[in-house]
């Protein structure tokens, strides 16, 4: 009788301690959760507490752990890198992630240039026709 589970390919090392399948290790997930944990509590913590005055450094703060956090899932969890599936994983997800930026950049742009050119004029600036 096998040790191996019915749903367990026989060459499968169960006790291997990295996979070499493109999984990480229970120590890697591990990381990846606390990190996510600590990723998601510390924002929520400076807006909670108010513990930064300046609004534009906190939100450039909460961005910048939140590019953090998306990275932290798509290595720790997604196992994007250069060695799945020769590169080719992550050059789509770089392109889908460049594709993202350049809509919502350009959509926003658009809408802010409208906004500043529908402007109403104020009653002093509006010339008399003659």
């Amino acid at each position: 009788m096998s040790t191996h589970s019915l749903h367990t390919p026989p060459d499968t090392d169960l006790g291997a301690p990295e996979s070499t399948h493109g999984h990480g290790s229970r120590r890697a997930y591990r990381i990846g959760v606390a990190l996510s944990i600590l990723l998601t509590v510390v924002p929520f913590w400076l807006v909670m507490s108010k513990a930064l005055p300046n609004p534009t450094v906190m939100a450039a703060i909460i961005f910048a752990l939140a590019l953090i956090q998306i990275t932290v899932h798509v290595v720790s969890f997604l196992h994007l890198d250069t060695r799945s599936e020769g590169g080719w994983t992550l050059l789509a997800f770089l392109f889908t992630a460049v594709i993202v930026v350049l809509t919502i950049g350009g959509s926003v742009w658009v809408m802010y240039h409208l906004n500043a050119n529908m402007m109403p004029m104020p009653d002093a600036a509006m010339v008399p026709m003659h």
